[in-house]
């Protein structure tokens, strides 16, 4: 099969694989129907991540189930499928809570970007729709593996709810995402943060009802000026760098949580002035398969149009160029049909 592999930064190959077999009774193998590239890929792309040996890519996937090992109940061969990019048996304490991003037996998704893909801890991790979904709809599907339910994570940690002014910082998959996250969850006032024309129009597109392009201390000066000196209910982070923190943190009012999802390098706080601003923080990797059911069921009735964040489709053979792409910002998310 072809698979994705990344031998150094800036070095992508797609090249002929062994396909993966079932190694667990709790494992499935499912035929990918899309797959994509994640801003996180980036990091190791760009050499901000070590890269020691050849790395399988690809953490977002849907597709049919091929195969199951002997422990696997919920789903079957035959069956659509999506599941989270975090592996999680979703019965530990931890996930009984909803955090199967910190279940006990976690796992991160990888060798997502190819032709077919093992996923351990199957019934804990996948959802099967109950029938094979329109080609339409396969966009969105994919973007509930991750980027979606990254941003709602983002939306809900940060405690969205009606009425709320929200800031997200990040123009990326994740925070457009983010925008559409805190829409749905009845955000009166969206302020998103870019300063790029498409992502601009997407984050209008999706509910954001003010766009600020400054950065830094002018970006906090905006929305300073656009919430009557007194700063936002809920701040998305959906960057990872100690400017986007930063912002975040500044944005914040008195009270407010801020919601952090962009993978952090390089950041470091300053206990005093985190002390004083009297913001309160949640965020890590998103536990995806809490929200899943009622993301897929939004998708499936055609309630929201996440899909609409891939702006470049190309076969997996070419994944090398996606990466390239998004690398010089020439896309925003880069969707892989193998």
């Amino acid at each position: 099969m072809l698979a994705t592999m990344l031998y150094a930064p800036g070095d992508v190959r797609v090249e002929e694989r062994d396909e993966p077999v079932i190694q667990k009774p709790t494992d499935a193998i499912i035929r990918l129907t899309a797959t994509c590239i994640c801003g996180s890929d980036l990091w190791p792309f760009r050499g901000l991540n070590d890269v020691s040996s050849p790395m399988a890519m690809g953490h977002e996937y849907c597709g049919v189930v091929v195969a199951v090992g002997s422990d696997v109940k919920t789903v079957k061969p035959g069956q659509f499928v999506v599941g989270s990019f975090v592996l999680s048996d979703n019965t530990c304490p931890h996930c009984r809570h909803g955090f199967q991003s910190s279940c006990e037996q976690r796992e991160f998704m990888t060798g997502g970007q190819a032709e077919y893909a093992r996923v351990p801890l199957a019934d804990g991790t996948l959802i099967a729709t109950d029938t094979m979904p329109d080609d339409d709809l396969i966009p969105s599907l994919l973007a509930a593996s991750d980027v979606l339910g990254t941003g709602w994570y983002a939306a809900d940690a940060a405690r969205v709810q009606s009425g709320s002014t929200v800031v997200v910082v990040g123009d990326g998959a994740v925070g457009l995402m983010g925008v559409l996250a805190a829409k749905q969850l009845g955000a009166h006032r969206i302020i998103a943060m870019s300063r790029h024309k498409s992502r601009q129009d997407l984050a209008l597109d999706y509910g954001a009802t003010d766009i600020i392009a400054e950065r830094g201390d002018a970006g906090v000066a905006r929305v300073k000026e656009l919430t009557q000196r007194i700063g936002a209910d809920a701040v998305l982070e959906c960057v990872g760098t100690q400017e986007s923190m930063q912002t975040a943190i500044n944005c914040a009012r008195p009270g407010s949580m801020i919601g952090y999802v962009g993978v952090p390098h390089g950041v470091q706080f300053d206990g005093q002035s985190l002390f004083f601003s009297q913001t309160g923080m949640m965020g890590g990797p998103a536990p995806v398969r809490r929200f899943l059911p009622y993301l897929l069921d939004l998708i499936l009735t055609r309630q929201i149009n996440p899909g609409r964040v891939f702006d470049l489709e190309l076969p997996l053979a070419d994944a090398a160029e996606g990466y390239r792409a998004m690398d010089e910002r020439r896309a925003i998310k880069t969707l892989l049909r193998p």
